[in-house]
């Protein structure tokens, strides 16, 4: 029996450069599954993504789902992209197993954590308070930096990761500081900054929870709990908006971030993965 790739719409087309099909999972022509692929316009469409792969229940563990992402591949392929991207549920064990036999390697995690317990106070000789507009521009060019090392890190062309740090800021903070949902605020020791944190979607009516951009603490002062501070003070913002839950990410590899999040009883949520299309 024969599984094959079906579109099953018209081909759409952005303005900015970028492409999207819905496909149906065929067998013999009779549909199986489901798969929609796309261009990522935060890596200047040479990314591609398999969104949504779907197989019915009883046509699984009879490799559907291999067979339609090796022709999703080649479809993205023909699109001129470079990389597949693929996120995947952390409950959806098979589709996990799937994406790491055919090569995909994890990229980043979104972590998630129930706010049942009020956090703890900060510790003595340190307090937070908002980012001023003075220091904006520095913050935001640190951010960048920082974001596009962590892609370049994991493989990720310099071009890219430059496009892909710039397009995610300018998407996240349109009106910068007075972007709505907005709470950027710096921790001080002892009367000097030594880090940061970065909270979006905290207003009410947010489309999506509240989640974690980036938590920051300057190399001189690492290894002394700033972090585990900021993550909680984190917390407490969001909690006080009415919040039940926080999100945040981090890189594959970055052990630092992994083991601050696990501390604090983040749990995996979703597995952001890649694969370079050679």
């Amino acid at each position: 029996m024969t599984t094959t790739l079906r579109p099953t719409a018209p081909e759409e087309h952005t303005d900015d450069g970028g492409r999207r099909r819905a496909f149906a999972i065929t067998v013999n022509g009779r549909p199986v599954g489901a798969l929609r692929l796309e261009t990522d316009a935060r890596f200047a469409h040479r990314v591609g993504r398999l969104v949504d792969l779907t197989v019915e229940p009883a046509e699984r563990r009879r490799g559907r789902g291999t067979v339609a992402a090796l022709a999703a591949e080649e479809v993205l392929r023909s699109w001129g992209c470079g990389q597949a991207d693929v996120a995947v549920p952390d409950t959806a064990t098979g589709a996990l197993r799937l994406a790491a036999a055919l090569g995909y390697a994890a990229r980043w995690r979104t972590l998630a954590k129930e706010l049942a317990d009020p956090p703890p106070p900060p510790p003595e000789d340190s307090a937070h308070r908002p980012l001023t507009e003075a220091e904006y521009q520095p913050w935001l060019a640190a951010e960048r930096a920082s974001y596009a090392r962590s892609w370049t890190e994991r493989g990720v062309p310099p071009e890219w990761a430059a496009f892909r740090a710039n397009a995610a800021t300018e998407a996240a903070l349109p009106q910068g500081l007075a972007t709505a949902g907005v709470l950027v605020h710096v921790l001080e020791h002892a009367g000097t900054p030594v880090g940061s944190c970065w909270l979006t979607r905290t207003h009410e009516g947010a489309r999506g929870e509240p989640a974690v951009m980036g938590v920051s603490v300057a190399p001189e002062h690492r290894g002394l709990g700033h972090g585990h501070t900021l993550l909680a003070h984190a917390e407490r913002l969001v909690a006080e908006r009415g919040a039940k839950r926080l999100l945040a990410h981090a890189f594959a590899g970055n052990l630092p971030a992994s083991r601050l999040a696990a501390s604090l009883d983040y749990r995996p949520l979703t597995h952001h993965l890649s694969k370079p299309l050679l």
